[in-house]
């Protein structure tokens, strides 16, 4: 057996300072998402749709390389594993309902 040198410990990964403008913090629902790419970054645009309307106004847009997609991709994974360990699975197996075939609205 050889003595082998003891490995250096690896540096510390730096911790990151957060800040946040006012006019962020109180951020913008979106229940609306495109996603658009070529080879150099992926586009997020998120808007809003309101029911009965067939525009979809965008609120913002995020650009961002391939790497930070990806990333973003396996923490939102890991995010919503959390959440539904939490508070139990979300539901994706509806369809939200189709203006022709809503029945109309009467008394009780």
């Amino acid at each position: 057996m050889t003595d082998q040198p003891p490995k250096p410990d690896a540096p510390a990964a730096p911790t990151l300072q957060f800040s946040i403008d006012d006019s962020v913090a109180n951020g913008v629902y979106a229940n609306f998402a495109n996603i658009i790419h070529n080879p150099a970054e992926f586009v997020f645009d998120f808007g809003r749709a309101v029911p009965g309307r067939t525009d979809v106004r965008v609120l913002s847009r995020v650009l961002t390389t391939p790497v930070h997609a990806k990333q973003l991709l396996n923490a939102l994974a890991q995010n919503i594993a959390l959440y539904e360990k939490t508070f139990g699975p979300i539901r994706t197996d509806f369809e939200a309902p189709r203006a022709d075939v809503l029945a109309p609205v009467g008394p009780n």
